[in-house]
């Protein structure tokens, strides 16, 4: 379970209201909005607020692709749901580019240039002149090619100019009752991916097929990492001790060798967000 802001000290309180009340006038002064939803705990927390301070003037909008989990696609309409936001889709065609396809280290960039061009048509179509995403103050850490494409598509992130962390982010979710307060961290399955790997409508589904079984087996923080005949699994450190045990081994080979995997491995490191970039060059 994920661990939430301690608020045992009054003004650390009131920093956080602060904090959510700049967002709330961030939203208000853009006056209507396209929010980029894929329904994690980032993106599900600024359609909340979106909605909670614009009301039908913003819009949630998810990328109908292959590379999003068809259960995160569950998710994200049943929250929209509960908390009545408009709630849309629109397809992206990302697999059709052989830039993407090739899955360099900018594989990311090409995947939210698509998604934020399709937006941008929704938007000139519709009157909505602001897109807005769910980067936060923690992702600004790590090598995200995305945050160039928002950058080039002057798209907006309300949640990183409100100064609101990951853990402050989950604090306000809890707040507002949203259930995606303590969702484990995600990631496109394209991201599962190593670089140079072509990355193919069968090998995600191949990947998500993995997780959605492995999910059956009690585990919550995880990845499945591709590798062609092998296929590496990351779990939270919290959660090795289970992974690693000979029953845990037969079951988790049975998953694996149908979906065509030679090999099983899981890896001694534990899972960690963006092991995929441990591979580039530090200047990247």
């Amino acid at each position: 379970m994920a661990t939430l802001v301690s608020l045992g000290n009054p003004a650390d309180s009131a920093a956080l209201d602060g904090k959510e009340k700049k967002l709330f006038s961030i939203l208000d002064g853009l006056g209507r909005v396209m929010v980029a939803y894929s329904g994690g705990t980032d993106s599900a927390y600024l359609a909340w607020a979106a909605h909670h301070v614009l009301a039908d003037n913003a819009i949630a909008i998810t990328a109908d692709s292959a590379s999003i989990p068809e259960s995160h696609k569950r998710d994200a309409e049943a929250l929209a749901r509960q908390c009545g936001f408009r709630h849309e889709y629109i397809p992206t065609f990302e697999f059709d580019n052989p830039d993407y396809v090739r899955n360099d280290a900018n594989r990311c960039f090409h995947c939210k240039d698509e998604l934020f061009t399709r937006l941008e048509e929704v938007g000139r179509q519709r009157g909505f002149a602001h897109i807005v995403y769910g980067v936060n103050q923690d992702d600004l850490g790590d090598y995200r090619a995305g945050q160039n494409a928002a950058r080039i598509h002057q798209v907006k992130a309300p949640l990183m100019e409100a100064g609101l962390t990951k853990a402050e982010i989950r604090e306000l979710s809890h707040r507002a009752g949203l259930p995606t307060w303590d969702r484990p961290a995600s990631a496109c399955l394209a991201s599962r991916v190593p670089y140079g790997t072509p990355v193919t409508i069968q090998t995600v589904k191949t990947v998500e097929r993995g997780e959605e079984a492995v999910k059956t087996l009690g585990f919550r923080q995880f990845r499945v990492r591709y590798h062609g005949e092998l296929v590496r699994l990351e779990f939270a450190k919290e959660e090795l001790e289970k992974a690693l045990t000979v029953e845990m081994a037969a079951r988790l080979t049975a998953i694996f060798k149908p979906l065509g995997f030679h090999y099983v491995t899981i890896d001694l490191e534990g899972y960690r967000q963006g092991s995929m970039n441990e591979v580039l060059p530090r200047q990247q």
